[in-house]
């Protein structure tokens, strides 16, 4: 049974462009063997990721997660079922969240910026859903 889950997570220090590829690299070293696929959002901040696979292998990921120390104030925004990965290109994408069009984020926030802890999270996941159908995870930072 496949699943996607999303969360958010507040960073304990800046996250720097270190801090993301240690992260990316890690993720695409070990999710292929656990047929993960998803993407990872941050900001300066926050960090916004979906995961998608197996419900034994994202449930394991997603608890070590909630142990690892650059996290704190998780917040499941989404879990369900899925019939096909939206993601499934990317054994792990990124994109920076401040780099995302600011007229789309005004679609789903009222700041302009995204902050999965003011909006619902049925924006957030709406807006990373329109994110992925007009494929901008392919943005580098």
């Amino acid at each position: 049974m496949l699943v996607r889950l999303i969360y958010a997570s507040r960073a304990r220090e800046t996250i720097t462009h270190e801090t993301i590829e240690g992260i990316l690299a890690a993720s695409r070293q070990r999710n292929p063997q656990q047929g993960i696929t998803g993407v990872l959002c941050y900001s300066d901040t926050t960090f916004v990721q979906v995961l998608e696979g197996g419900r034994d292998q994202v449930n394991r990921l997603y608890g070590r997660l909630l142990r690892d120390d650059r996290h704190r104030d998780v917040i499941l925004l989404a879990y369900e079922s899925i019939d096909e990965r939206q993601y499934s290109s990317w054994t792990m994408g990124k994109i920076r969240l401040d780099k995302i069009n600011r007229s789309l984020l005004l679609k789903y926030s009222v700041t302009g910026e995204l902050n999965p802890y003011d909006v619902s999270s049925c924006s957030t996941v709406a807006l990373l859903n329109e994110l992925a159908s007009t494929a901008a995870f392919a943005q580098r930072d």
